[in-house]
């Protein structure tokens, strides 16, 4: 989850919401640049984290009481074993895209070396399985990338102010693309979108408690917080 301190509280959006906010941004790819495994492409960007439930899954808070950022986090074995399973049983295509996208975050990860070599060895049999080229899959987990760290720039809060230029990530292209706030919107160059502008939402939790006894009770409270909708515009210059 992606936490931020208020002083009378905690905002927390989730990372199934941060992952929707992804896919949103994805579905506005260019259509003449999308890759051929587009439905696919889509659908793993949005569900990039859907393992990672807080109603389900710990831990939640640190010894100080206080909601863990996603920073803090390592590696977890158990969530992502179940996040390549879930996406074996829809296609070969989605496990090759989260099989990267695990790769990327944790690679450099002791905790996470035995698993990720065994994930490069699956990668063989999933291209041959899936009837795709590597070259394939590279573009379109290009695409992933980009557009997750689109969304953790707006989820954490990180467009800078007075139109500062902050880098966003490359696209598929192998092109650097960046973001400034020009006014209330959310300005892209180079533009890489199918509409001139379009727009974004997603939900933020805020809880008006600053310490929290344990797991449980930081999870009664996530599920019966205040939601505010977070509602962005992106536009071309």
């Amino acid at each position: 989850m992606i936490t931020q301190y208020t002083g009378n509280g905690w905002e927390v959006i989730t990372q199934r919401a941060h992952g929707l906010l992804a896919g949103q941004i994805c579905a506005r790819w260019n259509l003449n640049d999308q890759p051929e495994r587009w439905t696919e492409t889509l659908i793993a960007t949005a569900e990039h984290d859907d393992v990672f439930n807080e109603f389900e899954r710990s831990p939640l808070v640190d010894q100080n009481g206080a909601p863990i950022n996603f920073k803090e986090t390592r590696f977890d074995l158990e969530a992502s074993t179940q996040l390549i399973d879930m996406a074996l049983t829809k296609s070969r295509f989605i496990a090759l895209l989260l099989n990267r996208h695990i790769r990327f975050t944790h690679g450099q990860d002791p905790a996470a070396k035995k698993f990720v070599a065994t994930l490069k060895k699956q990668e063989k049999i999933w291209l041959r399985e899936a009837q795709v080229k590597k070259e394939e899959v590279d573009r379109a987990y290009e695409l992933l990338e980009f557009c997750d760290a689109f969304s953790l720039l707006i989820c954490q809060s990180q467009i800078p102010p007075e139109g500062r230029r902050i880098e966003i990530s490359c696209g598929p292209d192998g092109t650097p693309y960046s973001l400034f706030q020009q006014h209330d919107v959310i300005i892209v160059e180079p533009w890489p979108f199918s509409a001139k502008k379009f727009e974004v939402r997603f939900e933020k939790r805020i809880i008006a408690k600053l310490k929290f006894r344990n797991d449980e009770d930081f999870r009664s409270k996530l599920k019966d917080c205040s939601i505010e909708q977070v509602q962005l515009k992106i536009a071309e210059k």
